[in-house]
């Protein structure tokens, strides 16, 4: 019984980013399948935190993880519903949900609006109007806010499937968002 899991096995060893200590690990220990039929599934157990992970070969032969690693940073000084909020963003990317991620991106700006001081019940263009005449975008950031406008209303509004770089541009943009408003202010008056 190799690390508290029942029936597991000897595998081909490899090395992956476990999507939920975020560690890179490898190791050789977890659950396969039959090889008669070619059968391109297995799980392993991450070796620190004990979770499993698998790695099924897809349909064009590309190998997917489940749950893949976790990308984004953790952000300091986040009020609790941002924080949820872009907890929800940064696991759409992880499970593969992309459009559900970049809905979510638009969300957080009017999110973030709101809670530095915009009133509620408005527009999306009002939001980030408010965010750019209230100086919370950073200069040069009025493209990237666009495109999140355009991604996101593209995935709310037009009948299109996001895909992977979608979601990790705007990923990224919310990340560096979020730490030039919130963390970054909060560092200088520790």
């Amino acid at each position: 019984m190799a690390l508290g899991w029942i029936g597991t096995t000897d595998l081909d060893r490899m090395s992956w980013t476990c999507g939920y200590c975020g560690r890179t690990v490898g190791g050789n220990i977890g659950f396969g399948r039959d090889l008669v039929n070619n059968d391109d599934k297995r799980i392993y157990t991450c070796p620190y935190c004990e979770n499993p992970t698998a790695f099924i070969r897809e349909r064009f032969g590309a190998v997917t993880q489940y749950p893949g690693e976790i990308l984004g940073v953790e952000i300091e000084h986040l009020p609790d519903d941002l924080a949820a909020l872009y907890g929800e963003i940064r696991r759409c990317v992880q499970y593969c949900a992309y459009t559900a991620a970049v809905m979510a991106s638009r969300k957080l700006l009017m999110h973030i609006a709101v809670e530095k001081g915009a009133e509620g019940g408005r527009s999306f263009v009002s939001y980030v109007s408010w965010l750019d005449e209230n100086h919370y975008l950073p200069p040069g950031s009025n493209v990237w806010v666009d495109e999140i406008r355009k991604r996101g209303n593209d995935a709310n509004h037009e009948v299109v499937i996001m895909d992977r770089t979608d979601a990790i541009r705007l990923l990224d943009f919310c990340e560096m968002l979020l730490r030039f408003i919130y963390e970054f202010p909060a560092r200088v008056t520790r």
